[in-house]
This record gives C-alpha cells, sequence and structure tokens, in this order.
C-alpha cells in the first residue's frame, strides 16, 4: 500500500505529471505516491518522468481505462 494517493482521472497531459510532480516534492525519501490516471500518454510519461527525475516506478497496472502507478521518491 502507498504511502500517498493522488486521482488525476480525467486530466490529460501534462496535468497528470505535474500533479505527481508537485506532490512528490512533498514526500520523504522512500515514501511511495500512488497515482490513478486516464490518459493513455500517462505510461510513457510517468516512465519518462521517473527516468529523469531518477525516482522508481515501482508499480504500474491498468483496470480498464484506469491507469495506475506507485512512484517511490528517491
Amino acid at each position: 500500500m502507498a504511502d500517498h494517493t493522488i486521482d488525476v482521472k480525467g486530466l490529460n497531459c501534462p496535468l497528470p505529471i505535474m500533479q505527481a510532480k508537485k506532490t512528490m516534492k512533498s514526500l520523504e525519501p522512500g515514501e511511495t505516491l500512488e497515482v490513478f490516471a486516464t490518459d493513455p500518454g500517462s505510461v510513457k510519461d510517468f516512465e519518462s518522468f521517473c527516468r529523469a527525475t531518477g525516482n522508481t516506478l515501482v508499480e504500474q497496472d491498468t483496470q480498464g481505462e484506469v491507469y495506475r502507478f506507485v512512484l517511490q521518491k528517491k
């Protein structure tokens, strides 16, 4: 279970990443953020975001049209 969760369903690029980035700033290293999104582009966006920031994409799955990501702060 993640330490924090945000729901960005219905938002399109770049808003899901912007919301996640804002939330990640408030986390302590090692804490996790669970993100729920509906933008299909968010799959590549979150992979790129983690590569660029050094954070870890711990989990990624899809349930219907909802994409779920779990990020861990470096």
